[in-house]
């Protein structure tokens, strides 16, 4: 076939990496869109992105006042409504009834202190994350010691 010798095939962590920036783009968070895919035998079996709880106003039409504020990032998070992109793929799975268990994590961002906790709460197996974010030492510490493996993408330059 002609131009397939050109056409470069994504790796796996590249192709879901790629999906979750494409998920990402469904955050209505007037701050940031952040997304995660959790992924079992290389098939998505759930996704979710930051914003508000279902019900609720969203972020960019003033349903989180945190959002809309002038709040300097990484303050206030507490005043914060918004749910976290892995938070919501854990969530949606569980709302559908589909187990995450020795799953596989992809997220544009690296996951906060309380959504490494639910991470390792539901089992998952390891977590694949592309953009670096407030990722402290508890929370590296806490996946290593629940042996839940974690590690960041990085893409490859041109072929």
């Amino acid at each position: 076939m002609p131009g397939m010798s050109e056409r470069k095939r994504p790796g796996w962590d590249e192709y879901f990496m790629d999906i979750a920036h494409v998920v990402a783009r469904r955050s209505n968070c007037c701050r940031r869109q952040v997304a995660a895919l959790i992924v079992r035998d290389r098939r998505i079996i759930s996704t979710g992105y930051n914003g508000t709880p279902r019900g609720i106003a969203n972020c960019d039409e003033g349903g989180c006042a945190r959002c809309s504020s002038d709040a300097p990032s990484g303050h206030s998070l507490g005043d914060c409504v918004c749910c976290h992109a892995e938070e919501n793929a854990i969530v949606q799975a569980a709302y559908h009834g589909i187990a995450v268990k020795d799953g596989t994590l992809y997220c544009t961002t690296s996951p906060c202190l309380m959504c490494t906790k639910m991470i390792i709460n539901a089992g998952l197996a390891e977590v694949v994350y592309e953009e670096d974010y407030h990722f402290n030492e508890q929370a590296q510490a806490l996946f290593a010691e629940a042996d839940v493996k974690c590690r960041q993408f990085t893409r490859e330059g041109p072929a």
